[in-house]
C-alpha cells in the first residue's frame, strides 16, 4: 500500500508528437520528405512506411535504420553521422516552418487541461525525443509564448543517450523536477511511450492516434482517444472512466489515487 504522503498528485509529465498534438503524418513525415528532396535524395516516405519507422525513436535514428534496413544498395557516406545529423537539421527547419504557419494545431482537450492544471498548482513537464525547439514553438504557436513558462521541465532529443522505450527521459524528468514517480501521471499515446514511462515507475494514460490506436497499452491506467472537450467527450477504448467524459484534475487526481 502506498504511503499517504505518496498519494498526492503533483506533476503531470507529457509526451509531445502524437500526445499533444498529431504532429507526426502531417508534420514530421512531410519535413522528413522535404528535407530528402532539398538533399537531391529520392526517398519518399509514405503513410505505411513512416508508421513503420514510427517504432524508431528518434529522427536522426530513423533516418540510420531506414538507410540500414531499406536502402541496401545504397552507398553511404564516409561520415555517415554527419551526413544525417544534416538532414535531419534540414527536416527540423522545414517543420518549425509548418508549425509557424498554424498546420499542426493541438489535439482536442490539451489547451484545456494544460490551463487547468497550470492553474491548480500541478507541475509540469515534457518527456520527448523531439528538439526542445520543435516543443516551444508548438507552444508558441498555438498557446502562446507566456504558456512555455508554465512547464519547469522540457526534457527532448539527445538529453539522455537511450530514447525510448527505455526509462531514461522519464527517470531525468522526475530528477529535474524533484519528485517521485508515484507523485506523477504520464501522459502518452505510443506503446514504446507507455514502455518508457512505466519502467520509470509512472502511472501512465494513454490518448491514442491514427497511427498507434491498435497497439497495445496493458500497462496504461486508461487509454482513451482525446482528452476530450465539453460536448466532445472521450471514447473510452480500455479502462475504466466511471462518468467522466473528459481527462481533466479532478478525473487524474481520482485516478491517481486509486490502488
Amino acid at each position: 500500500m502506498r504511503k499517504l504522503e505518496m498519494c498526492e498528485l503533483k506533476g503531470l509529465i507529457f509526451d509531445v508528437d502524437g500526445t499533444l498534438a498529431d504532429t507526426e503524418q502531417d508534420g514530421h513525415r512531410v519535413a522528413f520528405n522535404r528535407a530528402f528532396a532539398d538533399a537531391g535524395l529520392k526517398w519518399v516516405w509514405d503513410v505505411p512506411t513512416y508508421e513503420r519507422l514510427l517504432r524508431v525513436f528518434g529522427g536522426k535514428e530513423r533516418i540510420h535504420h531506414f538507410i540500414k534496413d531499406y536502402l541496401p544498395d545504397f552507398e553511404s557516406p564516409s561520415d555517415l553521422q554527419g551526413f544525417i545529423r544534416g538532414l535531419h537539421n534540414r527536416k527540423t527547419q522545414h517543420y518549425l516552418e509548418l508549425l509557424k504557419s498554424g498546420a499542426i494545431p493541438l489535439r482536442p482537450g490539451v489547451e484545456r487541461l494544460l490551463l487547468e492544471a497550470h492553474q491548480s498548482g500541478l507541475k509540469l513537464a515534457v518527456a520527448s525525443t523531439t528538439t526542445a525547439e520543435n516543443v516551444t514553438v508548438l507552444l508558441s504557436e498555438t498557446l502562446g509564448e507566456h504558456s512555455i513558462g508554465w512547464f519547469d521541465v522540457i526534457a527532448c532529443g539527445d538529453i539522455v543517450s537511450r530514447k525510448k522505450p527505455a526509462p531514461d527521459i522519464y527517470e531525468f524528468v522526475l530528477r529535474e523536477l524533484g519528485l517521485v514517480a508515484d507523485e506523477c501521471i504520464a501522459i502518452e499515446d505510443s506503446q514504446s511511450g507507455l514502455l518508457s514511462a512505466t519502467a520509470a515507475g509512472l502511472r501512465t494514460i494513454v490518448t491514442v492516434n491514427g497511427s498507434t490506436r491498435h497497439q497495445e497499452f496493458t500497462a496504461a491506467l486508461i487509454v482513451v482517444d482525446q482528452l476530450g472537450e465539453p460536448g466532445q467527450g472521450f471514447e473510452v477504448l480500455a479502462g475504466d472512466a466511471g462518468d467522466a467524459t473528459l481527462i481533466d484534475v479532478e478525473f487524474l487526481r481520482c485516478i491517481h489515487a486509486m490502488p
